[in-house]
């Protein structure tokens, strides 16, 4: 893994079209999260619905909060557990288009702990944040394990060796609820009972 293919993979992404790329978790398929065509390359390759949200990824919560409307409770969460293993549900901004969100006025936002993820993101983002894989396979956590039809979709393979292997913990702060248990859930269950962890009003 180099520069020149972090540099590779963020032109590509530049250009709409899609790469692979590791995080803390598991490999991502990444493509610009503002561009609609580029996100239904995503869709198309991992043969997933189009009503199944997809998730952005920004290299620090500052830079995510311009594609996110956050209330107070949820900016202090992200800034706890990002960069993490955690999406973070939030009402999104105009900008971030519906087939991103699958018509939601909600978006999973991701600030990953992998250095060559936070390289790519430097160099362009919001990059969209979900698993490399065929909807259904088993994710990635090694270049060799990536499923044939991604790596033919994909313009640039970024190989950042082994991945932590299990997808992130989802979360809506604004209901307290985890969406989905992954890594930190003990801990983000915590911070939401000592926070509120119910509804809260705007």
């Amino acid at each position: 893994m180099t520069d020149e293919s972090i540099a590779e993979a963020a032109d590509a992404v530049r250009r709409g079209e899609l790469v692979v790329y590791p995080t803390e978790t598991v490999y991502g398929l990444g493509a610009d999260a503002l561009d609609e065509a580029a996100i239904e390359r995503v869709f198309e390759a991992k043969r997933r619905s189009r009503e199944k949200p997809i998730s952005l990824a920004a290299p620090t919560v500052t830079s995510a909060l311009e594609y996110v409307r956050a209330t107070d409770r949820e900016e202090r969460f992200m800034r706890e557990f990002l960069p993490g293993p955690v999406t973070v549900l939030c009402e999104k901004r105009e900008p971030v288009p519906d087939v991103l969100t699958g018509g939601r006025s909600r978006v999973g936002v991701r600030v990953p702990d992998h250095e060559v993820a936070l390289d790519l993101l430097r160099e362009t983002a919001p990059v969209t944040a979900t698993s490399a894989n065929v909807s259904g396979r088993p994710s990635a956590t090694r270049v060799a394990d990536v499923d044939d039809e991604i790596r033919a979709a994909a313009a640039v393979v970024v190989d950042g060796g082994e991945t932590g292997g299990t997808g992130s913990t989802v979360v809506n702060v604004a209901d307290g609820a985890i969406v989905r248990e992954g890594p930190n859930a003990d801990d983000v269950r915590a911070w939401l009972d000592a926070n509120g962890g119910g509804s809260e009003t705007e």
